[in-house]
């Protein structure tokens, strides 16, 4: 009999879930609320709002599923998954109060503070604070408090861009936080925890900037490939005695993390890693990236999480590599430009000799037989091959055959591991 999954959310990271949970050695009926034109190829779509607990509720009691996994940061923060578990659900996402951790900087911060975990210094400024920039600067790290899609970071060395950035995020969230800037090179790693134990996807490398050469403004991501050489196997042990470990003892003693927490990392020049933040939830477009690369049914890891056996699963990666691109809409990520037909080679998959490539949906939907692009990051391409070189060609030489007006896309995604 096959088993039901919701999966909530609308963007990439839900497709990228809904593709996994599809490919696996289980049969699986997914169902996404809302969804968008990639996750209803491959189950059914419901216009139910994430961000509104009692309306899941009721679609949960509707289908019974057996597994709800919760996509975004948003609808973690605003307490979902406590009232789903409350409901006798089984959800694989983290409790609001956890979700924290994402949800509040100053939080975060605080947690690492006391558990001695290696991070950039910093200080929460609030609009009736001096603004003694001189102590963490230049460049100046200042970042949104509260939840910011990935966008609410400024990292510059022109010091009205810096005054800037933080009177903008204090009008926006009554106050912001300052770093001191961390040198190196950034990867992030996927941890699917539970009170039981932890295991670690590939790790990743995100492309934030919206242009080539890593210029121009922050995204939510333009591009990820896996595994980054940058982790090896003596960095990824000091990422676990050093971070993982700590924070894995810290959540059991809250109740434990039934979910994925994301580790963004700065590696410096002689390995030592830096978390510059914690997330709740996998990663858009780190999860496009490393999902292919899961031998281990993705349902079973999932539900071993949402029930607290994590430890019992034996987590198996494929050999080889993953290589994202982002096709974007023309104004991304200011005011995207949306509603334009997409055409082309957007069949979900295709394999060759040399690989495989994953069109994964993002921004999109289905309009009178046509596909519609509905938001600033419209779809990925994924390469996977048994070598990164052969996976980014893949991901290039099929996002070429996509045509979308105005759409673009980085042409150096993987060019610090390919160097």
């Amino acid at each position: 009999m096959a088993k039901r999954v919701l999966v909530l959310g609308s963007g990439g990271r839900e497709h990228a879930i809904v593709h996994a949970l599809s490919s696996g050695s289980n049969s699986v009926d997914v169902h996404s609320a809302p969804g968008n034109a990639g996750t209803a190829m491959l189950g059914t779509n419901h216009d139910v709002d994430p961000m509104d607990p009692a309306a899941v509720c009721d679609l949960a009691e509707r289908i019974s599923p057996d597994l709800v996994v919760v996509g975004p940061e948003a609808p973690l923060v605003n307490g979902v998954s406590d009232h789903l578990r409350a409901a006798g659900v089984a959800v694989f996402g983290p409790s609001s109060k956890l979700a924290q951790l994402e949800g509040d900087k100053g939080f975060a911060k605080s947690i690492m503070s006391s558990l001695g975990i290696p991070t950039s210094s910093s200080v929460i400024i609030g609009p009736d604070d001096d603004l003694d920039l001189d102590l963490h600067g230049p460049p100046w790290v200042v970042k949104h408090l509260g939840l910011a899609g990935g966008k609410g970071v400024s990292v510059t060395n022109d010091l009205e861009e810096a005054i800037s950035a933080i009177k903008s995020a204090i009008e926006k969230d009554g106050e912001v936080l300052l770093e001191s800037f961390l040198s190196g090179e950034e990867a992030s790693i996927l941890a699917i925890m539970d009170e039981s134990g932890y295991h670690t996807l590939p790790a990743s490398q995100d492309h934030k900037r919206v242009g080539d050469g890593d210029v121009g403004p922050n995204t939510g991501g333009m591009g990820a490939y896996a595994p980054a050489p940058v982790i090896t196997e003596e960095v990824l042990e000091r990422v676990r005695v050093r971070i993982l470990d700590p924070m894995h003892a810290w959540t059991v003693l809250q109740g434990g993390f039934r979910g994925c927490l994301y580790v963004g990392l700065m590696i410096d020049a002689v390995g030592d890693p830096y978390v510059v933040e914690f997330n709740v939830r996998l990663g858009d477009p780190e999860a496009q990236a490393t999902l292919p690369l899961l031998q281990t049914d993705l349902f079973e890891v999932f539900l071993a999480s949402a029930e607290g056996r994590v430890n019992e699963i034996n987590l198996q990666i494929i050999e080889g590599a993953c290589a994202t691109v982002v096709l974007a809409s023309e104004g991304y990520p200011n005011s995207s430009v949306v509603g334009r037909v997409i055409c082309g080679a957007i069949d979900e998959q295709f394999s060759s000799a040399t690989g495989r490539t994953i069109v994964h949906h993002g921004g999109t939907t289905m309009e009178d037989r046509q596909l519609i692009s509905t938001g600033g990051r419209v779809l990925a391409v994924t390469g996977h091959a048994d070598d990164l070189a052969k996976a980014v060609s893949l991901a290039y030489e099929r996002i070429d055959m996509i045509d979308l007006e105005g759409g673009f896309y980085r042409h150096d995604i993987a060019h610090r591991a390919l160097r």
